[in-house]
């Protein structure tokens, strides 16, 4: 019996097989590739150490600085930035807010901005700050013409003004107005909270004056001279000017540095009389009064303010003279949009009956102020408009006046009252 033998070939060994898979690089090349590989990763550790000790250092300041004056100024961003990481309901969101208004305020009375006082023409929530004490003196001379009727007002020079601010100086100015008094005696009704025995008199513009501005100077050197022709009928005891000396602000916030109010009728003036008076606390007169609606909706969080009549003093007819009111609301810090009527032909009572809405950005109300300004314009020819008066009426954090109590106790009802129209 014949065996066959088969030869089966012996199996590649992995020596064989590796060499045939291995690369096709030289080794000069491997090894940059992995210098390169090496490289990005010690970048990248760095730039991870890098943003580990930037998070630390952050961290670390916002825990040391806990200074309730300096804090907030020093760290405004990373403060926000925590409130915002950290409300978790709306009611934390709207508390946070709140503590960012006053936190904005309190860095504004701080004085790390130059104070300014209030806009003249738009002083949207009420008057200027109050004005404790007054420096300087006013020279000034007048005379009257009999024969022409004419009243000749120089004004000469201001002296021992003190400056506001140390960052800026004094740009001052006069301004002057003629106020008339009616002989007629108009009482005002209910002007005024206070029950005083004489009621108030009801004064009108008659004219306004106003200097050039001298810049950089305490003690500045006017030299102008106005004058008008007076009306038979208006008498001069019946007449007082008023000038006040302010602050220029390109923004028109004039900063009222104190006034200076001559009853003419007190003085003879039918020769040049040269006259040197000290400044005075300012002090507002009474030119009309304002019939006043307002109206507290809780639920839709709803403000309606309603312009009902203004009665004011007419001193000359004219054909194409008109009324329109600006009304500006200002609640919890926050400036809302101001809102105007239509032009209403100006007559001794301008009827307005018109109701503005505003909606109230937070609750509860813990201030609110509401400005109402009167402006005189024409209708036919056009000409710059006139500021008659303004009244506030509203509430503080620890005040409020008669209207707005009235209104909170009759919620969802309108309640009218008459107030006084100051200039």
């Amino acid at each position: 019996m014949m065996m066959m033998l088969v030869e089966f070939p012996a199996p590649m060994g992995p020596l064989s097989a590796a060499g045939e898979l291995s690369m096709p690089f030289p080794d000069t090349v491997k090894y940059c590739i992995l210098a390169i590989s090496i490289a990005l990763l010690l970048l990248a550790l760095g730039i991870l150490a890098w943003q580990a000790f930037r998070c630390c250092t952050q961290t670390h300041n916002t825990h040391t600085w806990q200074d309730p004056g300096n804090s907030d100024l020093l760290y405004p961003d990373n403060k926000s930035r925590t409130a915002r990481n950290y409300s978790g309901a709306p009611s934390t969101r709207v508390e946070d807010v709140g503590t960012e208004v006053h936190r904005l305020s309190r860095c504004l009375s701080q004085g790390l901005f130059p104070s300014s006082a209030s806009s003249q023409a738009d002083r949207d929530l009420g008057d200027q700050a109050d004005i404790k004490k007054v420096d300087g003196s006013l020279r000034f001379s007048i005379y009257y013409d009999q024969l022409q009727s004419q009243l000749v007002v120089t004004v000469l020079q201001v002296e021992g003004l003190q400056e506001l601010s140390q960052t800026r100086s004094l740009q001052p100015f006069v301004k002057l107005r003629l106020m008339w008094a009616d002989p007629q005696g108009v009482e005002a009704e209910d002007c005024t909270d206070e029950g005083e025995g004489t009621p108030p008199v009801l004064w009108t513009v008659l004219q306004e004056w106003r200097t050039r501005i001298v810049k950089g100077s305490c003690s500045p050197l006017f030299g102008d001279q106005f004058s008008c022709i007076l009306q038979e009928d208006k008498e001069l005891h019946h007449i007082n000017l008023r000038m006040e000396v302010r602050d220029f602000d390109k923004f028109s916030r004039h900063a009222v540095l104190g006034e200076v109010k001559v009853p003419l009728g007190q003085l003879n003036i039918s020769y040049p009389l040269e006259l040197q008076e000290d400044l005075m606390i300012p002090q507002k007169d009474l030119v009309g009064e304002v019939l006043l609606s307002l109206k507290f909706l809780p639920t839709s969080q709803r403000l309606e303010v309603g312009l009902l009549k203004v009665r004011t003093v007419l001193t000359e007819m004219c054909s194409d003279a008109a009324l329109y009111a600006r009304i500006s609301v200002q609640c919890n810090q926050c400036k809302l949009r101001y809102q105007k009527t239509s032009a209403v032909a100006h007559c001794l009572v301008t009827v307005f009956n018109e109701v503005l809405m505003f909606s109230l950005p937070e609750f509860p109300l813990e201030q609110c102020k509401i400005l109402v300004s009167v402006y005189q314009t024409h209708t036919v020819r056009k000409s710059a408009k006139h500021l008659i008066g303004q009244l506030t009426v509203g509430k503080e954090k620890n005040s409020e006046d008669k209207h707005w109590r009235l209104m909170m106790c009759s919620v969802r009802q309108p309640i009218a009252k008459w107030h006084g129209l100051l200039i």
